[in-house]
């Protein structure tokens, strides 16, 4: 038994130190950093995924993400493939998750790609149904290979 609960706590500790973190992104923050991005804005990149796979897609420009710890700091978090950004929105609190790189604002419209496999999967959100938003890196390994 005394084995069993060791494992259990070293389990949980290293659960709990390698955990993502999360940030939030106050609206007026969003926006701000989305400003002037726009489907004509975005840049062709090339990504290099866990397997050796390469993957090219148009991402938008943002290279610095700003956001807030859980303290309410600001952080600068780098944008890479592996920042996922994940919206609460409606009335029951709705989770939709993107890639980061792969969301833009479009007529008052939150629009991503949900997978770096197929890019037909995505969606939309509206503006004013988000009630937060979070950024954390999802800790996969893409890495950017190219940006044009």
């Amino acid at each position: 038994m005394k084995n069993i609960l060791n494992f259990i706590t070293v389990l949980t500790s290293f659960f709990l130190l390698n955990s993502c973190a999360n940030y939030t992104i106050p609206m007026d923050s969003f926006k701000q950093q989305f400003a002037g991005i726009d489907s004509t804005t975005l840049e062709q990149v090339k990504v290099r995924g866990p397997m050796g796979e390469s993957f090219e897609y148009p991402a938008n420009p943002i290279k610095i993400i700003h956001c807030l710890d859980k303290k309410g700091q600001e952080i600068k978090l780098e944008n890479k493939p592996s920042i996922e950004i994940r919206f609460t929105h409606g009335q029951e609190n709705k989770r939709t998750i993107f890639y980061f790189d792969r969301v833009i604002i479009s007529d008052s419209n939150v629009v991503g790609v949900q997978s770096r496999f197929i890019s037909a999967i995505g969606k939309s959100i509206p503006l004013h149904d988000i009630t937060k938003i979070e950024v954390q890196d999802g800790k996969k390994d893409f890495k950017y290979v190219s940006q044009k």
